[in-house]
């Protein structure tokens, strides 16, 4: 097992295109580290060079210690798991799986024992003696996680392994990796551009933009806490609310004042506002739609809006709906909560009423978009 260090990693390709720019990461051993963000934002990059598949333009990468800029991918002590599989297709699972080992001349019954082993924990004995064609895709992907699984390396690395896979194949397989992690315990640097995976599968997340890290920390933190308005509209799903308003101070009080609404910012919230003593201002105020909730109509709090999706998602309704200047919002609504005639109101051109507590605000700054409190 082994930790993992990286140090103001940059990648230049040509003379000015900065892939990455300015890496600073800690990876604890056995941690299971989750890079994501929108494609071209570095992430894939990153890993190769973790994995010494692309070269170092600046700066140090370290596993369990040890420079590992100038070494090859074959003495780095890594397994890699890629998005289209690699698999061999002239040669059956078993040989896929053991190709590795007897490039390394491991001996016979050791490599046996390895591959079979794999196989138990993955599902896949039955599949051994078949070659990848006859294979379905889900089937391919436990194939080549168990490849890398028999290396026994340092280092697990992941490159969107399941983004080939349908929805439902997906949501099993980020089930069976967290059962994997949980019985070979090594260290996974792991590259999505899907949130829900970051979240469901990390320890700790690394959001990235542009090579850029935004933000470094668990799930619980990038979701409740984000550090600026990117990583708000990142993390969750349906993405978060945003209005642009104003946040006043009168009397000792907060209020946030979206689309004529008059909302007090009470608790914690409020506390973290006085401690900064932050004054009024125009701001970008976030919401996820899971925390807007219906209201009356002659509630002081309430914003009338007008409904133009409403989409059924079984559990719950996401209704899209737009405030009278234009701005579209999405509210999710538990369909337990609604009864038969709230429902049928709620049709292309009604009007609803939301609001939301203070709890669940987040404040960023107009200009340079930094969560306030953070």
């Amino acid at each position: 097992m082994a930790s993992v260090k990286l140090t103001n990693v940059k990648k230049i390709y040509g003379k000015d295109v900065v892939a990455v720019n300015d890496f600073n990461l800690d990876i604890a051993d056995k941690e299971f580290i989750v890079f994501v963000g929108p494609s071209g934002c570095g992430k894939s990059t990153t890993l190769r060079m973790i994995a010494g598949l692309e070269d170092i333009s600046e700066g140090t990468v370290e596993i369990d210690g040890v420079v590992v800029n100038d070494l090859q991918p074959r003495d780095r002590d890594i397994a890699m798991v890629f998005q289209n599989y690699a698999l061999y297709p002239h040669l059956t699972v078993f040989e896929n799986m053991a190709f590795s080992l007897r490039l390394k001349k491991v001996p016979q019954d050791e490599v046996y024992e390895r591959v079979v082993n794999a196989a138990e924990i993955l599902g896949i004995t039955e599949y051994l003696t078949r070659k990848p064609r006859a294979l379905s895709g889900g089937q391919r992907q436990r194939v080549a996680i168990g490849r890398a699984m028999v290396r026994d390396s340092k280092v697990f690395l992941m490159d969107e392994p399941l983004s080939n896979l349908d929805a439902k194949l997906r949501n099993q397989m980020r089930a069976e990796i967290i059962l994997l992690r949980q019985k070979i315990n090594t260290t996974f640097i792991y590259v999505t551009h899907d949130q829900t995976e970051a979240m469901t599968l990390g320890d700790r997340i690394v959001i990235m933009k542009d090579g850029l890290i935004q933000q470094v920390g668990t799930p619980t933190e990038v979701f409740d806490m984000p550090v600026n308005l990117f990583v708000a509209e990142f993390i969750g799903a349906p993405k978060m609310n945003t209005f642009k308003t104003n946040l006043v101070c009168e009397n000792g009080k907060y209020y946030v004042t979206p689309y004529g609404a008059k909302i007090e910012v009470t608790g914690k919230k409020a506390e973290m506002l006085k401690e900064r003593n932050i004054s009024s201002q125009e701001i970008i105020l976030g919401v996820r739609p899971e925390h807007l909730t219906l209201a009356e109509k002659n509630d002081p709090a309430a914003i009338p809006c007008t409904v133009k999706v409403n989409e059924m998602m079984g559990s719950e309704l996401h209704l899209h709906v737009y405030e009278d200047n234009g701005d579209k919002l999405i509210v999710r609504v538990p369909t337990v909560s609604l009864d038969d005639e709230q429902r049928k109101e709620m049709v292309f051109g009604s009007t609803i009423h939301v609001t939301f507590e203070s709890k669940v605000m987040h404040f960023f700054d107009a200009e340079t978009e930094r969560n306030l409190l953070v």
